[in-house]
């Protein structure tokens, strides 16, 4: 433990009076060689030498007053703007609302044709493939198998089609027709498909009109509850390595748009009859009922033989959103076959559940799925009990896998309860029957007619199709046809989508005068972000929706809760907060100020916000139109502009451009050099008044070229770098120039030539004083050969500026040390030597006591400097030299727990959900996710799996699909023993920053005979921390170790069942459309659907075990 003496503030410390005493008497007490450890006054001595040290350089190198004095001599260049938040999020907002209006309108156009077109058609039994022309998306596409064969494509009357790139789509496109995708396992010449085919050709000028009127549309799409995609324009699909299993009927934005939210139970029967590959199916039944559940809908699992008991730790409805889908997946694995079956005890456990009314919930739809083998009680008094007359709860049954029950009982419950009854006989059945129950929610939505055609927005997703981050408009279609007895149809048709890509909403928003900390966030009703700069997914077409919550992507705390709220609920409004954000680079926790300022996107489920720093409020904008117009006459160039090119560097410092969008000809690259080369000969054609120039970003960049030039040309090229150990002077500014001098030093400069995205820069606005970053070094850095090697660390401050009353921050300037040179000045600075240059060390007479320093008593005497995230900046030992930028626990463990535990560093944990790992190693002990009970893909493609338990699947498929219309299905997921994909993955993340104590400390590190003094100081006007302390003498007083790195967080971790027991506020739509008087429920056994040709089950059923033999996984399908 450490016992501390504090001089300042209070801090926790150790109480005992003996403590204090036995530190005195060790500070007091000289060592046997006759050196003490230095008294208090020594040590603040030190340290104002070394904060007047560093204060010294930064006044004569940084340059900070004789920039300010170059801004104001120069403010007949530009004028300083106000940011209004209010003025700016109520343009934006409009903006953004204007931008998706213009999508609905066509999107409603669209739903409008397609219900005019499918009432109009008439039904063709006789149809032949050959007699509809289209384009087939997947008819072109090749599967190419990874050893070089590629694999026989089934043949196809597709159109034949010349695409042409587009900028806009980011792939080949043709814009005269629209494209067709058919999933794979549904048979292309049926008769339904056909039919579908042949009314939605229609849909293509309406597509090709919609584009004319907009050009700026992009994907517009019908998906068809008969699984049918019709998207424009059209392009090729694009394919997985082997097996498209692409259905749009299981997309998110699908299943949004096809029903109201929905309150779900799934009951399991697990009694002693349901075992072996029963049990598997119902398993893997609960695996894809879960996937047709978004964000706006509850659900909770539960298993039932004697007693009903939820399979996971949700006790009740918890939100279908990922991490608890997982959680229930995980969960389910470990069902276990055994009992008698009571299906009172499963329903009035579900009913139960869904009369919990203390709970959040969507409160729409209401329904119990059971899956069972069979059984003969229809448990009609639990029915009468909870749900008649009024039968607001849908009950659907599925009987699973192959028996000789009497199925009537559960045909009976369902048609009984306003639900549907089911069959599942073989793993084939699984999909398409755990999805057919949409069109059930659906009736109440087509019967209650315009009042149900209300468009939705959803959440952030990948693209199919290369887009990137997109959100796309649903809105229902209906199918409007009246049978012989004039009763309206009650079937839903699909549903119609119009993407819109995220970079066209962000080029709504202000950027670069808002400053490198400000920043523009939308929200929606989950409080899911659909704009903010750490909105950074790192897997591309992952099949799930983008779901980061706004309290995820920022540091949460009780402020930000309530503007979240107040953002959900439609509110504007306006906060000053205080508050903690991470750097950009993640390692440290500043604590800031923000106004947060927010408004509703009208007409949408978007809320808008703006978030913007104090020293924000003001910005530059130049106005250089007369220089710029110089560059067009004869023989005569602006300065500015030659002190771009590369042939002043050597005079003028390297300048370092940031990689801007100053026009829409200029030609980018990765090389800076290139890019000014580039960015200059465009200069040379452009006029002040050019419609293709951001005049903006331009006027700004040319003024800080100037300015930064002035800066050399008055500071840097007067002063010796070397006299104080200097590898660098460097000025970054707003305008998006990064100026390093010498020339040279730019070979080693390693961070962002965009000041915006450089840490250095962004922390350096939001702290006073000087900023020192050291290299960051992980904790296996084993260092370099500094004789090689020369290792600098940055010092930075921001230049604040007063013009006319208005305080702003337009740049950044500092200094680059010689690690090695600044290590031994440290030395020197906390020692007693009175004239630094004095030869020799000082020693004491044996008589008396002498103080112990950090240069001449190094080997007992341990000198540090450490950042304000815990990081070694300076030390006085040479081994620790190539450890400069660990964590410091990596370099001393037991001394930075003392740091810890009296206070001097606070910890902050949180979570980064959009991580991407490795795969885990499979365990072959527990319920693993994809355990021995779970068929697979890798289950399903696998020999020996085909060869053993499921030997007969293939036969039973062959049967049952002369009497079902189900085939073989697969998951959409890589199985195991295949080759190992990059997953999403949660990352726990851990920052130290400083506390409030500003103490002086001097500190005992109890510990017997291993104990240690140590003494801790802040250094004024700086991020670091002043600490001496004693070798330690032994390694028997150990401590644990902090850790800062980054690591995966384990299972369970944060903990979801305490979570959901606290959930975050949310809305889900505000209208439900569960129930209409008028709704025929005479429909609620097995559905009629069109069977596959026994050509089509059997070469589909090859083609899976074919690629068995790959060594390649399946990639799971994007979002379209």
């Amino acid at each position: 433990m450490a016992m501390a003496a504090p001089t300042g503030s209070a801090a926790p410390v150790a109480p005992a009076l003996c403590g204090h005493l036995a530190l005195l008497l060790l500070l007091a007490a000289p060592a046997a060689h006759g050196y003490s450890f230095p008294q208090q006054h020594t040590m603040q001595y030190w340290a104002r030498r070394l904060e007047q040290e560093i204060d010294g350089v930064m006044r004569i190198f940084g340059g900070v007053q004789q920039l300010k004095l170059i801004y104001n001599e120069n403010s007949n260049l530009f004028e300083v703007k106000e940011n209004v938040p209010r003025k700016l999020v109520e343009k934006v907002a409009g903006d953004i609302e204007s931008l998706l209006a213009k999508k609905v309108r066509a999107l409603k156009r669209l739903a409008n044709a397609a219900e005019k077109f499918q009432k109009a058609h008439h039904w063709q039994d006789n149809i032949r493939e050959e007699d509809i022309e289209y384009y087939d998306s997947k008819a072109d596409t090749e599967y190419d198998d990874p050893d070089g064969e590629e694999i026989e494509r089934e043949k196809s009357n597709s159109l034949k089609l010349e695409f042409t790139d587009d900028d806009n789509f980011k792939t080949k496109v043709n814009y005269s027709y629209a494209a067709v995708q058919i999933p794979t396992d549904i048979y292309k010449g049926s008769t339904v498909i056909l039919n579908e085919l042949n009314w939605t050709q229609a849909l293509e000028d309406v597509f090709i009109e919609n584009r004319k009127e907009d050009p700026s549309l992009l994907w517009q799409v019908f998906g068809s509850a008969t699984g049918v995609t019709r998207y424009y324009p059209a392009t090729p699909w694009r394919a997985p390595n082997k097996i498209d299993l692409y259905d749009v009927r299981r997309r998110p934005w699908y299943i949004q748009g096809a029903s109201s939210p929905k309150d779900m139970v799934i009951i399991v029967d697990v009694s002693g009859s349901v075992s072996g590959l029963t049990l598997k199916l119902m398993k893997t039944s609960v695996y894809e009922m879960l996937d047709t559940l978004s964000d706006d809908d509850y659900v909770n699992v539960a298993s039932f033989n004697e007693k009903a008991k939820p399979v996971s730790c949700f006790k009740h409805l918890v939100q279908a959103n990922i991490r608890n889908k997982k959680v229930f997946k995980e969960d389910v694995q470990g069902m276990v076959a055994k009992g008698t079956t009571d299906y009172k005890a499963g329903f009035e456990y579900a009913f139960d559940q869904l009369q919990n009314s203390n709970i959040t919930r969507a409160n729409c739809n209401k329904m119990i799925m059971m899956f069972t083998d069979g059984g003969e009680d229809r448990v009609q008094d639990v029915f009468e009990k909870y749900n008649w007359p009024n039968k607001t709860v849908r009950v659907f049954t599925f009987s699973v896998g192959q028996h000789n029950y009497d199925v009537t009982p559960l045909q009976w419950m369902a048609c009984a309860n306003k639900g549907y009854y089911f069959e599942i006989p073989s793993i084939g059945a699984i999909r398409i029957n755990t999805q057919e129950y949409l069109d059930v929610l659906g009736r109440p939505m087509v019967l209650a007619g315009n009042r149900a055609k209300q468009v939705q927005w959803t959440n952030v997703y990948q693209d199919a199709l290369g887009l990137g981050l997109v959100v796309t408009g649903t809105l229902p279609v209906f199918n409007l046809t009246e049978d012989s007895s004039d009763r309206k149809n009650q079937l839903i048709l699909g549903v119609m989508g119009i993407d819109v890509a995220l970079n066209d909403i962000k080029r709504l928003t202000p950027r670069y005068n808002l400053g490198a900390n400000g920043y523009v966030f939308a929200i929606d009703l989950n409080g899911y972000v659909l704009l903010h700069p750490n909105l950074q997914p790192q897997i591309i077409n992952f099949r799930e929706p983008v779901t980061l919550d706004f309290l995820d992507a920022e540091l949460e705390d009780e402020n930000k809760e309530e503007i979240r709220r107040s953002m959900i609920d439609g509110n504007d409004g306006q906060r000053f907060i205080k508050t903690l954000i991470k750097s950009l680079d993640e390692q440290y926790i500043d604590e800031v100020f923000r106004t947060y300022t927010w408004a509703p996107i009208k007409s949408t489920n978007y809320s808008l916000g703006l978030v913007l720093p104090p020293y924000s409020t003001y910005y530059i904008q130049a106005n250089l139109s007369d220089q710029i117009l110089q560059v067009k006459l004869p023989n005569i160039k602006m300065k500015d502009f030659e002190y771009l090119l590369p042939n002043n560097f050597e005079s003028e410092g390297h300048v370092f451009i940031a990689p801007r969008e100053y026009c829409k000809d200029l030609d980018l690259s990765d090389n800076n050099t290139e890019f000014l080369e580039n960015f200059i000969a465009l200069m040379e054609k452009v006029t002040p008044d050019s419609k293709q120039c951001d005049n903006f970003l331009l006027h700004n960049l040319i003024l800080d070229t100037g300015i930064t030039q002035q800066l050399v040309d008055r500071v840097w090229k007067d002063q010796d770098l070397n006299t104080y150990s200097l590898l660098a002077v460097f000025a970054a500014t707003d305008g998006g120039i990064t100026r390093v001098f010498p020339n040279k030093a730019a070979d080693d400069w390693e961070e962002e030539p965009e000041p915006f995205n450089a840490s250095f820069y962004r922390r350096s606005l939001d702290n006073k004083g000087y900023i020192f970053k050291p290299p960051y070094r992980d904790a296996g850095y084993r260092g370099l050969d500094l004789e090689n090697n020369t290792i600098g660390i940055l010092v930075s401050t921001a230049v604040e500026l007063s013009i006319e009353g208005k305080t702003l921050k337009p740049a950044v300037v500092g200094v680059k040390l010689d690690l090695e040179a600044w290590a031994e000045k440290f030395k020197v600075l906390a020692s007693n030597r009175t004239d630094r240059d004095q030869l020799g060390t000082r020693r004491c007479d044996p008589s008396s006591s002498c103080e112990m320093d950090c240069e001449a008593n190094n080997k007992d005497l341990i000198c540090v400097l450490i950042d304000d995230g815990g990081f070694l900046v300076l030390s006085n030992q040479e081994d620790h030299w190539y450890q400069v930028g660990k964590f410091f626990s990596e370099v001393d463990a037991n001394l930075m727990s003392a740091l810890y535990n009296n206070s001097f560093y606070t910890r902050k944990e949180s979570y980064d959900f959009q991580s991407v790992c490795a795969p885990e190693a499979p365990s072959n002990t527990g319920a693993a996710p994809r355990g021995v009970f779970v068929p697979t893909v890798a289950d399903l493609l696998s020999l020996a799996w085909w060869t053993s338990a499921a030997a007969w699947s293939l036969f039973q498929q062959f049967l049952y699909s002369l009497t079902y219309s189900s085939w073989f299905q697969t998951e959409e997921v890589a199985g195991d023993g295949m080759e190992a994909r990059e997953t999403s993955c949660i990352m726990k993340q851990t920052q130290y920053y400083f506390s409030t104590v500003n103490a002086t400390y001097n500190a005992i590190i109890d510990c017997g005979n291993c104990s240690r003094l140590f003494h801790a100081q802040r250094l004024a006007n700086t991020n670091l921390l002043f600490v001496v302390a004693d070798k330690p003498l032994c390694s028997q007083c150990e401590s644990v170790k902090l850790l800062q790195a980054e690591v995966r967080a384990p299972p369970r971790d944060p903990n979801q069942c305490e979570l959901v027991d606290r959930p975050r506020y949310r809305k889900g739509p505000h209208i439900c459309f569960d129930y209409n008087a008028t709704e025929d429920t005479s429909d609620c056994g097995r559905g009629a659907s069109f069977s596959p040709s026994l050509g089509v089950l059997l070469s589909l059923q090859l083609l899976l075990l074919y690629s068995s033999t790959s060594r390649h996984p399946l990639p799971p399908a994007a979002c379209l």
